[in-house]
């Protein structure tokens, strides 16, 4: 089941001029190994977003590595390459 692996401190700004809070999140797959996505939640209205997978590695201490080394500006390019998260009714 996904978790959010790490939650940055610093705002993302971006599409149509509102703010986000970026959080990596992750999984381990069927295969053993971890992939993670940054999913983009805004501060006050407005639709989460998300990337495509960021990253796979062997083990979730090898994300939460990968995750300590992102910079703001590539938040920033994820942000502005994200797509609004589809939540159905289940």
């Amino acid at each position: 089941m996904p978790e959010v692996l790490r939650e940055y401190p610093t705002l993302v700004g971006g599409v149509d001029d509102r703010a986000f809070v970026a959080q990596i999140w992750g999984r381990e797959t069927s295969g053993g190994r971890w992939e993670a996505w940054i999913v983009f939640v805004p501060i006050t209205r407005g639709q989460m977003r998300r990337t495509e997978r960021d990253t796979v590695q062997a083990t979730r201490a090898a994300v939460e590595y990968w995750a300590s080394g992102v910079t703001s500006i590539y938040l920033q390019g994820a942000l502005n390459r994200s797509r609004p998260v589809r939540i159905s009714a289940a």
